[in-house]
């Protein structure tokens, strides 16, 4: 399996492209800026898109997503609890003082125990609201992967004091869905290096097992 992962943006948001080798079908997750940089490893791999994956609608990981979507024709899949700060992307860009984004809004609704496919690969839909409402994390069972977005990093977890966010919630995402999955399974987070399920669960200050 093909995954390269890209930070992007000024808040410098770990995009991931993931692709199959014989299919050359690809997903493209969190494209929060820097679409030229993504579009020259979809080229390098030769990929076509099967889809835009948005983990969730703060603007450093949705910021690109129409761009892409204009240039590759794939769909936008974003749960629906996030709609709301898709539609505050003006105010997302004033905190951070950059230009405001067009909201791509949703083409397909991100759902839990949804299966994603490129090719071969197929990667389960794991709804973690906490960090915001509509926060998903993708697994590949037969690659021990998962893409976290902003729930769970190296160390630490997603910020629960911005619009949606919910400490309680994000604990028991956490808890009830991550630490689960097999120890070995290799966490690519939405921000800063990867790490394990079983280095957090043993490592992580801020929630236990």
């Amino acid at each position: 399996m093909i995954h390269e992962v890209l930070p992007v943006g000024l808040l410098q948001c770990n995009c991931s492209v993931i692709g199959d080798e014989v299919s050359h079908e690809g997903i493209v997750i969190d494209p929060g800026d820097d679409i030229s940089e993504i579009v020259k490893i979809l080229e390098r791999y030769a990929l076509k898109v099967n889809m835009i994956v948005v983990t969730h609608a703060h603007i450093d990981h949705i910021g690109g997503a129409h761009k892409l979507r204009d240039l590759t024709g794939a769909p936008v899949y974003m749960h629906q609890d996030d709609s709301f700060l898709a539609s505050s992307l003006e105010m997302q860009a004033g905190w951070l003082g950059c230009e405001t984004p067009e909201n791509p809004g949703i083409d397909t609704p991100a759902k839990e125990g949804d299966t994603l496919h490129a090719g071969a690969i197929a990667a389960q839909v794991l709804h973690t609201p906490g960090h915001t409402p509509g926060s998903i994390s993708l697994f590949i069972p037969d690659e021990k992967k998962l893409i976290s977005g902003d729930t769970l990093f190296q160390g630490s977890v997603g910020r629960t004091d911005l619009p949606g966010g919910d400490s309680r919630l994000i604990a028991s995402s956490i808890r009830g869905k991550l630490y689960t999955l097999p120890d070995d399974t290799v966490v690519t987070p939405g921000h800063g290096g990867e790490t394990t399920i079983g280095r957090e669960k043993t490592s992580n200050p801020f929630v236990r097992p």
